[in-house]
């Protein structure tokens, strides 16, 4: 019985409404008071009765609610026969409770949206080479898949053939589709938007990037922050000693409607809601913008964070060394690019990945007699040419002379940060090569929006030499930089900053930066999707997308001080419906509930809030 009454919670509220509806009604058209009185009484118990169950269920585990105050107050009022201020205390009780749900569920959407994004079936290929549709969970690591233009991705995979644009919101929030081709990663949840492809499962079911997000949100999003924890021991005791100040009142006064009424103003219930719909719908807008940040106890000390440390490669920087400068010493550039990319074809260093990238559009020639010279480079012949390219030290050894006008290139080179490499033809140098890892698109106006958001320091660690962790701290405008630092290094530099009093943040990569994620304060992931960034930090930036580090800090800093203004808003409507009460004679029971009921109202409005919430 007690199940099938609190079932219908809702459809009491609305009998209940209609009842006092009718109540005012017959008095105040027909002049009747029997149906007053009598709908005014039936409004009373039919509203008091999931009520009183709540309360009953709280005590029994030696909880004292809400519920139980609204019990006591309610049931006093009848006995005492205020039959309209029972009714309209119950009624309003109960359409508040209504209301606190249906906007709870509304902050919970990014959670019930990512879930229907869920990947359902898949086209798998069978031994004989055709495809045919089974359930995704029928798909395992291994496995050949095919996808179609519209079709969901069904696990985290990697291209074998074919290419399209995907989109991939559901994982970095990025509405831009994303070009996909061979050795392309995609990710379970996304949308090929045109094409057809057929990929290889890498990771199914749970273990998916997309499966790790809707379990780390709904983590997130049940997880309590210290505000939180308070709150419920403040809950605990808050609503033992009104109860007590409503005894003493009646003691002292022998006024039963004012203790009763004290019973009432004093419900907590827009302090109890206020922190957990700001926390939910903070982690909800994350989830829909490619930021996964854990729990609110993460957002509260994200959101005092004054230094942030960053990894170099990888975070500050593409990660993928790129051809930045060349210098040719011959009139044929074309013939020895040529020449250069083909020897370098034979490497799989990544310094001649880069130049065969670069040079990939020039003619490629036969290589013979390839020898590659650990730590220097590689030596072939093309055409009965003999080819080295390496670097400074490879040149030296190969008797190559240098000029005044190549060794300041060389000095000009190493000052832009480039990593060198020189080719030599006949015995004779004939191009000078830079490449250095390109620092990230945008994120020089990124580190400005974090100032703005007030974090003062921003450092950067990285096990290069000190010369180009230089170029990119001045280039970026960073605090300090700090070159040669191995993970223990950085991870103790971290503490010396915290020794300092400073609340740290560090941004890395999720793998060799681990102990320094786990050092700093907050931990941020630039997540690609890699399940050791996943696990082993506070905040996650889907798709190592630096941009979405502003928002991330903005984003918790306005949770932050939303769940803050919720507090004030819940604290405050108690101290002025109890001064009303003594200073005032028009403050009553059910005007105190009705306060009470949009208090709360305002409270998860102003939760609400933040799933629009976008960084200015």
């Amino acid at each position: 019985m007690q199940r099938f009454i609190l079932s219908r919670k809702n459809q009491i509220a609305l009998v209940s409404g209609v009842l006092i509806a009718i109540a005012f009604m017959s008095e105040l058209v027909f002049k009747n008071e029997d149906i007053f009185l009598w709908a005014l009484i039936a409004a009373s118990v039919l509203g008091a009765l999931p009520i009183a169950i709540q309360a009953y269920q709280a005590l029994r585990v030696k909880v004292v609610s809400i519920d139980v105050l609204v019990t006591i107050a309610v049931t006093a009022a009848f006995f005492i026969g205020s039959f309209e201020e029972s009714a309209i205390v119950t009624f309003l009780f109960l359409f508040g409770a209504y209301l606190e749900q249906r906007t709870l569920n509304k902050t919970r959407s990014a959670i019930k949206e990512l879930t229907e994004m869920a990947p359902e079936s898949a086209l798998k290929q069978t031994e004989d080479g055709e495809f045919f549709e089974v359930s995704v969970d029928e798909v395992d690591v291994g496995d050949i898949l095919l996808v179609k233009t519209g079709a969901k991705v069904p696990v985290d995979g990697t291209v074998l053939s074919g290419d399209g644009y995907i989109n991939e919101a559901s994982i970095t929030g990025e509405s831009l589709p994303v070009t996909k081709s061979k050795d392309s990663q995609v990710y379970a949840g996304t949308i090929l938007e045109n094409g057809t492809i057929q990929i290889v499962a890498d990771r199914v079911g749970e273990d998916t990037t997309f499966g790790k997000i809707i379990e780390l949100v709904e983590e997130a999003q049940d997880s309590k922050s210290e505000a939180e924890r308070f709150i419920d021991r403040f809950s605990k005791n808050y609503t033992p000693i009104v109860l007590i100040l409503a005894f003493i009142v009646w003691l002292v006064s022998r006024d039963v409607e004012l203790a009763i009424t004290i019973l009432v103003l004093g419900c907590p219930g827009a302090l109890v809601i206020g922190v957990p719909v700001s926390n939910v719908a903070g982690i909800g807008n994350g989830a829909k913008n490619g930021v996964l940040l854990k729990g609110s106890e993460v957002i509260h000390d994200f959101s005092r964070v004054d230094t942030i440390v960053f990894d170099k490669t990888g975070t500050l920087t593409a990660g993928n060394p790129n051809v930045a400068d060349t210098e040719i010493y011959a009139e044929n550039a074309d013939e020895i690019l040529g020449y250069i990319a083909s020897v370098e074809n034979e490497s799989d260093h990544p310094l001649a990945k880069a130049i065969v990238e670069h040079i990939s559009t020039g003619k490629f020639y036969p290589v013979e007699d390839t020898d590659v010279v650990k730590g220097g480079g590689i030596r072939a012949s093309i055409d009965g040419h003999r080819v080295a390219v390496g670097n400074v030290a490879l040149m030296d050894e190969e008797d190559i002379h240098l000029n005044e006008r190549v060794r300041e290139d060389i000095a000009r080179f190493e000052k832009g940060g480039n990593s060198l490499v020189l080719a030599a033809i006949d015995g004779e140098l004939k191009a000078l090569i830079g490449i250095r890892d390109q620092i990230r698109h945008g994120v020089k106006d990124d580190l400005r929006k974090l100032k703005r958001l007030g974090v003062k320091n921003l450092v950067v660690l990285s096990g290069d030499n000190q010369g180009t962790v230089d170029i990119v701290a001045n280039e970026l405008g960073l605090t300090e930089a700090h070159g040669h630092m191995l993970p223990e290094d950085k991870s103790e530099y971290i503490k010396g900053l915290q020794a300092k009093g400073k609340i740290v943040a560090f941004v890395g990569d999720g793998v060799n930066d681990s102990p320094s994620l786990a050092r700093a304060e907050i931990g941020i992931a630039m997540g690609s999707g890699t399940d050791v960034a996943i696990e082993t930090s506070d905040v996650v930036l889907m798709n190592s997308d630096f941009s979405r580090l502003p928002h991330a800090l903005g984003l918790a800093k306005a949770t932050a001080n939303n769940m803050l203004q919720n507090i004030i808003i819940a604290v405050g409507v108690v101290l002025v419906l109890l001064a009303s009460l003594v200073f005032s004679e028009w403050m009553n029971m059910s005007i105190g509930m009705l306060v009470h009921e949009a208090s709360i109202l305002v409270v998860i409005l102003n939760g609400m809030r933040l799933l629009r919430y976008r960084l200015r």
